[in-house]
Protein backbone atom coordinates (compact mmCIF):
# COMPACT_ATOMS: atom_id res chain seq x y z
CA UNK A 1 0.00 0.00 0.00
CA UNK A 2 2.84 2.40 0.60
CA UNK A 3 4.00 1.90 -2.96
CA UNK A 4 0.57 2.99 -4.22
CA UNK A 5 0.73 6.17 -2.11
CA UNK A 6 4.27 6.82 -3.31
CA UNK A 7 3.23 6.36 -6.95
CA UNK A 8 0.18 8.58 -6.42
CA UNK A 9 2.39 11.39 -5.09
CA UNK A 10 4.77 11.04 -8.07
CA UNK A 11 1.89 11.19 -10.53
CA UNK A 12 0.44 14.27 -8.85
CA UNK A 13 3.85 16.00 -9.03
CA UNK A 14 3.98 15.30 -12.77
CA UNK A 15 0.47 16.71 -13.27
CA UNK A 16 1.37 19.84 -11.32
CA UNK A 17 4.42 20.33 -13.53
CA UNK A 18 2.44 20.03 -16.79
CA UNK A 19 0.73 23.45 -16.54
CA UNK A 20 4.09 25.06 -15.78
CA UNK A 21 5.63 23.29 -18.77
CA UNK A 22 2.76 24.39 -21.02
CA UNK A 23 3.20 27.97 -19.81
CA UNK A 24 6.94 27.82 -20.51
CA UNK A 25 6.38 26.45 -24.04
CA UNK A 26 3.77 29.13 -24.75
CA UNK A 27 6.06 31.89 -23.49
CA UNK A 28 8.94 30.59 -25.61
CA UNK A 29 6.74 30.45 -28.70
CA UNK A 30 5.57 34.01 -28.17
CA UNK A 31 9.03 35.39 -27.54
CA UNK A 32 10.46 33.86 -30.72
CA UNK A 33 8.17 36.08 -32.78
CA UNK A 34 9.76 39.10 -31.12
CA UNK A 35 13.21 37.93 -32.27
CA UNK A 36 12.32 37.84 -35.96
CA UNK A 37 14.77 39.59 -38.24
CA UNK A 38 13.88 42.69 -40.19
CA UNK A 39 15.34 44.09 -43.40
CA UNK A 40 14.77 47.23 -45.39
CA UNK A 41 13.14 46.30 -48.69
CA UNK A 42 14.98 47.75 -51.71
CA UNK A 43 13.02 49.63 -54.35
CA UNK A 44 14.66 48.88 -57.72
CA UNK A 45 13.24 49.54 -61.18
CA UNK A 46 10.89 47.06 -62.88
CA UNK A 47 13.58 45.08 -64.73
CA UNK A 48 15.72 44.54 -61.62
CA UNK A 49 12.66 43.78 -59.48
CA UNK A 50 11.72 41.00 -61.94
CA UNK A 51 15.25 39.55 -61.74
CA UNK A 52 14.99 39.65 -57.94
CA UNK A 53 11.62 37.85 -57.97
CA UNK A 54 13.26 35.18 -60.16
CA UNK A 55 16.09 34.90 -57.63
CA UNK A 56 13.61 34.50 -54.77
CA UNK A 57 12.10 31.47 -56.57
CA UNK A 58 15.45 29.64 -56.79
CA UNK A 59 17.01 30.51 -53.43
CA UNK A 60 18.00 27.48 -51.34
CA UNK A 61 15.91 26.32 -48.39
CA UNK A 62 19.10 26.18 -46.30
CA UNK A 63 22.19 28.35 -46.27
CA UNK A 64 25.24 27.33 -44.25
CA UNK A 65 23.02 24.70 -42.60
CA UNK A 66 20.44 27.27 -41.48
CA UNK A 67 16.76 27.03 -42.46
CA UNK A 68 15.16 29.85 -44.44
CA UNK A 69 13.23 32.30 -42.26
CA UNK A 70 12.46 35.45 -44.20
CA UNK A 71 12.69 38.83 -42.46
CA UNK A 72 9.89 41.30 -41.94
CA UNK A 73 8.33 42.93 -43.85
CA UNK A 74 7.73 40.02 -46.22
CA UNK A 75 9.04 40.67 -49.73
CA UNK A 76 10.35 38.72 -52.71
CA UNK A 77 13.31 41.13 -52.61
CA UNK A 78 14.55 39.90 -49.21
CA UNK A 79 15.35 36.54 -47.67
CA UNK A 80 16.88 35.29 -44.45
CA UNK A 81 18.35 32.19 -42.87
CA UNK A 82 19.10 31.36 -39.23
CA UNK A 83 19.43 33.42 -36.08
CA UNK A 84 21.25 35.72 -35.95
CA UNK A 85 20.00 36.06 -39.47
CA UNK A 86 21.92 35.91 -42.69
CA UNK A 87 20.01 38.51 -44.72
CA UNK A 88 19.85 38.73 -48.52
CA UNK A 89 18.48 41.86 -50.23
CA UNK A 90 18.16 41.99 -53.99
CA UNK A 91 17.98 45.19 -56.02
CA UNK A 92 20.11 47.32 -53.71
CA UNK A 93 22.01 50.33 -55.10
CA UNK A 94 25.66 50.00 -56.05
CA UNK A 95 27.81 50.39 -52.93
CA UNK A 96 30.23 53.35 -53.17
CA UNK A 97 33.20 51.12 -52.38
CA UNK A 98 32.52 49.11 -55.54
CA UNK A 99 33.98 51.98 -57.59
CA UNK A 100 36.58 53.10 -55.03
CA UNK A 101 40.09 52.87 -56.56
CA UNK A 102 41.57 51.97 -53.15
CA UNK A 103 39.46 48.77 -53.13
CA UNK A 104 40.50 47.89 -56.69
CA UNK A 105 44.16 48.39 -55.73
CA UNK A 106 43.79 46.35 -52.51
CA UNK A 107 44.53 49.39 -50.31
CA UNK A 108 41.25 49.37 -48.32
CA UNK A 109 41.56 47.17 -45.21
CA UNK A 110 37.76 47.00 -44.80
CA UNK A 111 36.75 46.14 -48.37
CA UNK A 112 37.99 43.39 -50.68
CA UNK A 113 36.84 42.25 -54.12
CA UNK A 114 36.76 38.52 -54.86
CA UNK A 115 34.71 35.68 -56.24
CA UNK A 116 33.05 32.47 -55.07
CA UNK A 117 31.84 29.77 -57.47
CA UNK A 118 31.54 32.07 -60.47
CA UNK A 119 29.94 35.03 -58.67
CA UNK A 120 32.03 38.17 -58.02
CA UNK A 121 31.51 39.88 -54.66
CA UNK A 122 32.61 43.02 -52.87
CA UNK A 123 33.21 42.17 -49.20
CA UNK A 124 32.88 45.00 -46.67
CA UNK A 125 33.62 44.57 -42.97
CA UNK A 126 30.84 46.05 -40.82
CA UNK A 127 31.15 47.84 -37.47
CA UNK A 128 29.32 44.98 -35.70
CA UNK A 129 31.99 42.45 -36.75
CA UNK A 130 29.92 40.94 -39.56
CA UNK A 131 30.40 41.29 -43.30
CA UNK A 132 28.32 42.65 -46.15
CA UNK A 133 28.82 41.10 -49.58
CA UNK A 134 27.44 42.71 -52.73
CA UNK A 135 27.45 40.90 -56.05
CA UNK A 136 29.33 42.54 -58.91
CA UNK A 137 29.20 42.16 -62.68
CA UNK A 138 25.53 41.11 -62.62
CA UNK A 139 22.41 42.89 -63.92
CA UNK A 140 21.20 43.39 -60.33
CA UNK A 141 23.09 43.97 -57.10
CA UNK A 142 22.50 41.27 -54.50
CA UNK A 143 23.56 42.12 -50.96
CA UNK A 144 24.19 39.45 -48.33
CA UNK A 145 24.75 40.45 -44.70
CA UNK A 146 26.59 37.74 -42.75
CA UNK A 147 26.67 38.10 -38.95
CA UNK A 148 29.89 37.84 -36.99
CA UNK A 149 30.93 34.24 -36.38
CA UNK A 150 29.17 32.77 -39.44
CA UNK A 151 31.27 31.11 -42.15
CA UNK A 152 30.82 33.56 -45.01
CA UNK A 153 32.43 31.25 -47.57
CA UNK A 154 29.78 28.62 -46.83
CA UNK A 155 27.04 31.23 -47.21
CA UNK A 156 28.34 32.49 -50.55
CA UNK A 157 28.92 28.95 -51.83
CA UNK A 158 25.32 28.03 -51.00
CA UNK A 159 23.95 31.16 -52.73
CA UNK A 160 26.19 31.20 -55.83
CA UNK A 161 24.18 28.82 -57.99
CA UNK A 162 20.90 30.70 -57.37
CA UNK A 163 22.53 34.05 -58.19
CA UNK A 164 24.08 32.64 -61.38
CA UNK A 165 20.76 31.12 -62.42
CA UNK A 166 18.56 34.19 -61.81
CA UNK A 167 20.80 37.24 -62.24
CA UNK A 168 22.59 37.34 -65.64
CA UNK A 169 26.11 38.69 -66.00
CA UNK A 170 26.17 42.33 -67.01
CA UNK A 171 26.00 45.83 -65.60
CA UNK A 172 23.31 46.62 -63.05
CA UNK A 173 21.07 49.52 -63.93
Amino acid sequence: MNSFRHRHRSVSRVFLRLPALALLITAAACSSADDSASAAVPSPGAKVAELCRNLDKVLPAKVDGERREDPEPASALTAGWGSPAIILRCGVPQPPKMVDPKVADGRDPDAVAGGVNGVDWLMEKQDDGGYRFTSANREAYVEVAVPEGVDSSGVLTDLASAVKKAIPKGIAS
